[in-house]
């Protein structure tokens, strides 16, 4: 028996966190070791935003209430990962899980605790989006103009990995400037 069909026998032939029967697809559990307890089933929907959380669309995670009571420990991990990354203390509040299955379900979240935070000359969190403005007079190489300070830099963009750095437009130009040198507005 394939784990595809384990998994829908195990499942009843629905999603094992919303319960949808649309496009179901095997997702396996990281660090799997490509067993039936290391796998879930679930939909196409919930499957595309699991291979990327940083897009969770909150309202689809509300069937988290129901499925982290599951018996599965591999729904269990899912259900657990997706409410730290909404910030869903409320039902993570509720949620019991024994040591080894939330060791399990914490190991997978590393990569988003080491995520690159951006802060500017005094320490402020920076995010995409924001508006921020320069702290003093820079010359910006290859093109031949500088960036007075006090210019508002909107809708900076924040490279994934460096911490140090933001992508803005000055005069029209897209740049790289050091965060040393910026404020958040």
């Amino acid at each position: 028996m394939s784990l595809e069909e384990k998994l829908n026998t195990r499942s009843g032939g629905v999603c094992e966190l919303c319960g949808s029967t649309d496009d179901l697809k095997v997702y396996e559990v990281n660090p799997s070791d490509g067993s039936v307890d290391k796998a879930i089933l679930t939909c196409g929907k919930c499957n595309e935003q699991l291979q990327d959380m940083s897009n969770l669309d909150e309202t689809h995670w509300f069937c988290l209430n129901d499925s982290m009571w599951s018996e599965v420990d591999a729904v269990k991990v899912v259900a657990y990962r997706v409410l730290k990354t909404l910030k869903n203390q409320d039902l993570l509040d509720m949620m019991y899980l024994e040591d080894d299955v939330k060791a399990w379900a914490e190991e997978g979240l590393f990569e988003e605790e080491n995520k690159v935070i951006h802060k500017d000359s005094n320490g402020v969190t920076l995010s995409a989006g924001d508006t921020v403005s320069i702290i003093k007079d820079l010359d910006v190489k290859g093109t031949g103009f500088t960036a007075k300070r006090g210019t508002a830099v909107r809708n900076i963009s924040l490279p994934h990995d460096d911490a140090e750095h933001i992508e803005g437009r000055v005069n029209g130009v897209k740049i790289m400037i050091l965060t040393k040198y910026l404020k958040k507005v």
